[in-house]
């Protein structure tokens, strides 16, 4: 008698797209995170050996600050790499954990809906003021987009931890990363 292994993460069309996700987020991560050390280095570079600092060089890392914050939450929360204060979590048993991870993930999941929608307002609010990054002339509001897209993609990320615990027979803590600790040897 075979038993049926539960495998992690989604299948078909979901898991494709989650998937798909996954590598634009990290390909927008790594690849900021690499802009900023370069501009900073540059900047540094500049100061010191020519005298003259890049004039835009603040501007840029704060528009890779916002991308890297608000792409990042989403990555974190697909891989389940959020904080956590687990203690009353762990001492309760797989089905508890379950239905405490659904409770948590789809409160969580509606917060950052939330969080989306009154960011769209500020972004509204950031774009009738007609404000520009002083020196690149840069909308204001554009820096800010990523922010509800973050929300709005961790929201869904939540959302499908939460539908994967309701699912299972065992705990996740996101859709491809089952509850547990790992052994540390």
């Amino acid at each position: 008698m075979s038993k049926k292994k539960e495998k992690p993460g989604l299948s078909g069309i979901p898991g494709r797209i989650d998937r798909w996700m996954n590598h634009i987020e990290a390909f927008i991560l790594s690849t900021s995170v690499l802009l900023m050390v370069v501009n900073t280095v540059a900047n540094v570079i500049g100061r010191f050996f020519f005298g003259e600092s890049l004039f835009f060089s603040e501007e840029v890392n704060r528009i890779l600050i916002v991308m890297i914050t608000f792409a990042g939450i989403g990555y974190a929360a697909r891989h389940g790499r959020h904080i956590r204060m687990s203690a009353f979590y762990d001492i309760l048993p797989v089905r508890a954990r379950r239905i405490l991870m659904v409770c948590i993930a789809s409160f969580t999941s509606l917060i950052m809906l939330f969080l989306a929608y009154f960011s769209v307002g500020y972004i509204a609010s950031v774009y009738n003021t007609g404000r520009v990054l002083p020196t690149m002339g840069f909308p204001l509001y554009f820096i800010y987009l990523w922010v509800p897209l973050g929300f709005t993609i961790t929201a869904i990320q939540y959302a499908l931890t939460a539908l994967k615990n309701a699912v299972s027979k065992k705990a996740y803590l996101a859709v491809n990363v089952e509850d547990g600790y790992e052994d540390m040897e």
